[in-house]
C-alpha cells in the first residue's frame, strides 16, 4: 500500500478526515507514534478500506454486468455466430466465447482449462475471439490464428502453442503457424491483412460494447466472467447446461 493511502489510514485510526488541517507541525510524527504504539488500529483501519474499496469495484462490477447484460441481446449475433470466427465443437449445445491475448498472462494460465474443456466436453461450443491488446507481436499471432481458421489447419492447436510458447516472438509466431500447415505468403497477402484488421476492429468494439477492459474475458449464456476465474468459468457452464 502506498505512503499516502497508509497515512489515511492512520488519519482514520485517529478518527480525522483526511482533509482536515494538520493541528502543528509535528502532526505526521504523532500519528506515526500513534501507530507505533497501537498496531491493531492500523490493522482495523487498512482492513476497513480494503472492504470499501472491494465493495466500491464489486458495484462498478455489477453496473458494467448491468449494461452488458442490457446490450448483449443486440449483440449476440456477433457474438456467438461471426462466420469469420473459428468455432471448436460447433454442434455443441452450450456457447462459451473467449475474448483473449496470446501474450497476456492470465490468458496463458487459464489456456490449458480452456483446451481441456473444448477436448473433454463436445457438448461446449467454444468461439474464439481474438482481441490482441499487447501491440504488433500480438496481432501478428491473432492474423496467423485467423490464417488457420481460413485455411483449415489446428486451429486449437495452434491457440495451446502460441499460448505455451515463452517468449512469443514474431518469428516463433511465424515458425509455429508453419508448423502448423498455415501459408505465411497467404496469410500476408494485402487482402487477407486487410479482411483480418477489419474483423479484428469488430472484434474490438465488440469487446467494449460488452464493457470488457481487460483479458481474458468470457461470455457464457448470460453470465459474463471478466479476468483469470477457471471455477466461475466451469460453473457457468455447468449452469447453462443444465438449463439447456
Amino acid at each position: 500500500m502506498s505512503r499516502a493511502a497508509v497515512f489515511a489510514a492512520g488519519l482514520a485510526a485517529l478518527g480525522l478526515a483526511a482533509c482536515q488541517p494538520r493541528p502543528d507541525a509535528n502532526f505526521d510524527a504523532r500519528v506515526k507514534a500513534y501507530l507505533m504504539a497501537h498496531p491493531e488500529a492500523l490493522r482495523a483501519a487498512l482492513d476497513n478500506m480494503q472492504a470499501k474499496e472491494e465493495a466500491a469495484q464489486e458495484k462498478a462490477e455489477a453496473s458494467d454486468d448491468a449494461k452488458a447484460q442490457a446490450a448483449l441481446p443486440a449483440l449476440r449475433a456477433a457474438l456467438e455466430r461471426d462466420p469469420r470466427d473459428f468455432v471448436a465443437n460447433p454442434a455443441g449445445k452450450v456457447t462459451v466465447s473467449e475474448f483473449y491475448d496470446y501474450r497476456c498472462p492470465h490468458c496463458i494460465n487459464i489456456a490449458p482449462k480452456v483446451v481441456a474443456l473444448i477436448r473433454e466436453h463436445p457438448d461446449v461450443r467454444f468461439v474464439f475471439k481474438e482481441m490482441p491488446i499487447f501491440g504488433d507481436t500480438s496481432e501478428h499471432a491473432a492474423r496467423a490464428a485467423l490464417a488457420a481458421k481460413t485455411q483449415g489447419k489446428d486451429y486449437v492447436g495452434l491457440y495451446d502453442a502460441f499460448m505455451s510458447a515463452h517468449p512469443l516472438t514474431d518469428a516463433e509466431i511465424d515458425r509455429i503457424a508453419a508448423s502448423k500447415g498455415v501459408d505465411l505468403a497467404a496469410m500476408n497477402a494485402p487482402a487477407t491483412q486487410a479482411a483480418d484488421a477489419q474483423h479484428l476492429n469488430d472484434i474490438s468494439d465488440l469487446f467494449k460494447a460488452l464493457g470488457f477492459e481487460g483479458t481474458p474475458g468470457f461470455v457464457v449464456g448470460d453470465t459474463f466472467i471478466r479476468g483469470e476465474d477457471p471455477d466461475a468459468l466451469n460453473a457457468a457452464v455447468a449452469a447453462d447446461a443444465h438449463r439447456g
